[in-house]
């Protein structure tokens, strides 16, 4: 929660989960890149609660209490202050742009955004600049937000994480948060895999970033599909060092707000096989375009495709699509016109 004592640019880091983390920082080191002063404040994780809407209502006071902390101790106000997602800006001390990957109004549906959707569109409405990750985030948010809204997509970049290795994964997938990914549905496409397909004894899926209590607890048991075994929580170096050993990144979200793990299993080279989702999936349009046999609701043809036919020239491919998300990019676009809409 520290915060530098003077600086051009505050950010309010939730930081609730991996991918909102490494933005952050992402974000963070491009401004300070760009020559702009910048503190970082990172709002505490509070206790796990029953409900989303409770959840929500706990990291906001927590982002709250952080952003008030740091404006109190530092020497002079920033020049602008940036709230990482909208759930840090629902209950702001001070006014500033909203950085978010989606907006409650798409994933917060029904009683889960009860209070946030309302408080939401206000926030947004006030802020003097929103920063989506995606076109499809900001075209999530309400047409009278869109239409009076400044904007800026900024996307969290994408970028090889380092030289490929022997491809000797079949089959990685990222389990946080299982049954919003759909590892269930996943898993149960491999098990019809293993049953159909000789071929597939040879094979193995990897899960990464979740554990067997985790799974136990959403009512999984990756015991029951031969082939699959859990990983646990790994390091982000770990974790991209298995990527780029991956033939295939498999995947079956039930909603995507972004897929920044989709995105950077493009960029390590491995083929992605994916179902269709609703919400900003960023890379949905990409893996469509590469391959459209490895998009679908059936999964376990897609996977089959993908490790006995793959398509040559996939993962270079890959790399010229995925420009617009490299780290460069992003590094132009903080530079030539993030400061100089904060700090004008």
């Amino acid at each position: 929660m520290a915060a530098a004592p003077a600086a051009e640019v505050l950010i309010v880091s939730l930081g609730a989960t991996e991918g909102l983390r490494h933005g952050d920082g992402e974000l963070c080191e491009c401004l300070r890149q760009a020559g702009a002063e910048v503190a970082l404040a990172r709002a505490r994780r509070p206790r796990e609660l029953p409900t989303l809407a409770l959840t929500d209502l706990a990291w906001a006071l927590s982002a709250r209490a952080c952003a008030t902390a740091a404006l109190t101790r530092m020497s002079r106000p920033p020049r602008a202050i940036i709230y990482s997602s909208t759930t840090a800006a629902l209950l702001w001390p001070a006014p500033g742009a909203i950085r978010f990957d989606a907006p409650a109004s798409g994933n917060r549906p029904g009683r889960h955004g009860l209070w946030q959707r309302p408080l939401e569109r206000r926030r947004l409405s006030q802020a003097p600049l929103l920063l989506p990750w995606s076109e499809g985030a900001m075209a999530e948010l309400a047409p009278s937000v869109r239409r009076d809204a400044e904007a800026l997509v900024l996307p969290v970049s994408a970028s090889p994480s380092g030289p490929a290795g022997e491809r000797d994964i079949a089959v990685l997938t990222y389990g946080a948060n299982p049954l919003k990914k759909g590892l269930d549905r996943l898993l149960a496409a491999w098990r019809r895999l293993r049953e159909e397909d000789p071929r597939a004894g040879a094979w193995e899926l990897l899960i990464a970033g979740t554990s067997e209590e985790e799974l136990a607890r959403a009512g999984l048991d990756a015991a029951i599909a031969p082939g699959a075994r859990v990983l646990g929580p790994l390091s982000s170096e770990e974790y991209r060092a298995l990527l780029r050993r991956a033939r295939v990144f498999a995947c079956a979200p039930r909603r995507e707000d972004y897929g920044i793990a989709q995105l950077e299993a493009l960029a390590d080279g491995c083929q992605l096989v994916t179902t269709p989702a609703p919400g900003p999936y960023a890379a949905l349009a990409l893996a469509h375009e590469l391959d459209p046999r490895l998009v679908g609701e059936d999964l376990t043809r897609a996977l089959r495709t993908a490790l006995a036919d793959p398509l040559p020239g996939y993962a270079a491919r890959a790399s010229v699509l995925l420009e617009p998300y490299s780290r460069g990019a992003v590094e132009r676009l903080v530079a030539e016109e993030l400061v100089p809409r904060l700090l004008a």
